[in-house]
């Protein structure tokens, strides 16, 4: 053999190595490391921006949050597109379950072989069950969410295998939570779903959504799961300023969005109880989340001491969300003090209040 074949060989060697050889043999390392058969392997969020952590920094949407102020109380001040002063929900339940800090955006082509395995975030920002929720803001579907869950199935048995990517699937943990954005920025707002259904019947209608949704997750070996209700809608203070005549004087909640919350939430919850029921022989844990009692115990100033609790953190607090909430706005110095950050969002006080609440029902579903 010539001495350029002989180069030509350990060029091709390295390559193999280095990009198909090395990147196996790391997974594999970090498979065996991973405790599969523990209680739970993994974290995976679906939803809108309660829980996305900047999927919509990667899709072309005005829906973003990646720049400051957001993120100002996040680590190093840095404006990851969650759509709070700081950290969400998902983040407190990651941590609390010991699989990671924070939860990352699954299309950060960044991610590594480790991040990928513990978990990501499916969730957009302004997404909803209705399918017409995210076509009305250019954000990812519920529907493209789960799609984009099987395509990560099909990259981790590239990665781990098959047998060791199915146990990773059964024994991660499910967070999903949407809903607000259907009944807000579609059924309230818009007249396209309010001509074809009744309140009552669009309930009805999101439901079978979720159900379909849950089916999916289900048939791709799914098994724990924790569903998040609607929070008292009328209370947020972006739905106050539209729906009032007067916004600054006057900032008492709409009953007609919050009553709507607690009847779909009622719903949802007797939708899950009996899907635990059908399916707790074959190993399913499935509760559903209440944050509209903890929400309304917040803004009515029975519980917690916040100081403002009808306008947001950032600028005036009453319209301020996305581009809205700016570099330039004007910003609260203490977000604790508030329940929420934006005129839609809550503070990372708020969602560690919420964690800590449901805790005992994540307890339930990570058991042996």
């Amino acid at each position: 053999m010539s001495s350029a074949h002989v180069h030509h060989f350990y060029q091709l060697a390295l390559f193999v190595y280095m990009f198909i050889i090395a990147p196996e043999a790391h997974a594999q390392t970090l498979a065996k490391q991973k405790p599969f058969n523990n209680t739970v392997s993994a974290i995976f969020v679906f939803g809108d921006s309660t829980v996305d952590p900047g999927n919509n920094n990667y899709i072309a949407t005005p829906f973003k949050g990646n720049f400051l102020p957001y993120g100002r109380d996040f680590a190093n001040q840095n404006p990851t597109g969650r759509f709070s002063n700081g950290r969400l929900a998902g983040d407190f339940i990651a941590n609390y379950v010991g699989i990671k800090e924070y939860v990352p955006p699954y299309l950060d082509p960044t991610l590594g072989i480790e991040e990928l395995m513990s978990g990501v975030s499916f969730a957009s920002a302004g997404s909803g069950f209705d399918p017409l929720t995210p076509r009305i803001s250019n954000v990812i579907p519920v529907s493209k969410q789960l799609e984009y869950f099987k395509e990560y199935r099909a990259r981790l048995e590239v990665l781990i295998g098959k047998k060791r990517t199915k146990m990773l699937i059964k024994n991660a943990f499910y967070l999903v939570s949407a809903g607000t954005n259907d009944f807000v920025i579609n059924y309230f707002a818009m007249p396209i779903r309010r001509n074809s259904y009744t309140l009552p019947s669009y309930m009805e209608f999101l439901l079978q959504q979720v159900q379909q949704f849950m089916q999916g997750l289900w048939d791709q070996g799914a098994r724990k799961f924790a569903f998040v209700g609607l929070p008292p809608m009328g209370c947020l203070p972006i739905v106050i300023t539209l729906n009032s005549e007067s916004p600054i004087q006057q900032r008492a909640c709409f009953e007609i969005f919050s009553s709507a919350a607690t009847m779909y939430n009622l719903m949802l919850e007797n939708q899950l109880n009996a899907m635990q029921f059908s399916l707790a022989k074959f190993g399913a844990r499935i509760v559903y989340l209440d944050v509209y009692g903890p929400l309304s115990d917040m803004i009515q100033g029975r519980k917690y001491d916040f100081d403002e609790v009808s306008s947001g953190c950032c600028g005036t607090g009453l319209m301020e969300a996305s581009y809205l909430c700016n570099p330039k706005s004007f910003v609260c110095t203490n977000a604790s003090k508030y329940v929420f950050w934006d005129s839609i969002h809550p503070s990372e006080r708020a969602y560690y209040i919420l964690f800590e609440i449901v805790r005992s029902k994540i307890d339930f579903i990570i058991q042996d």
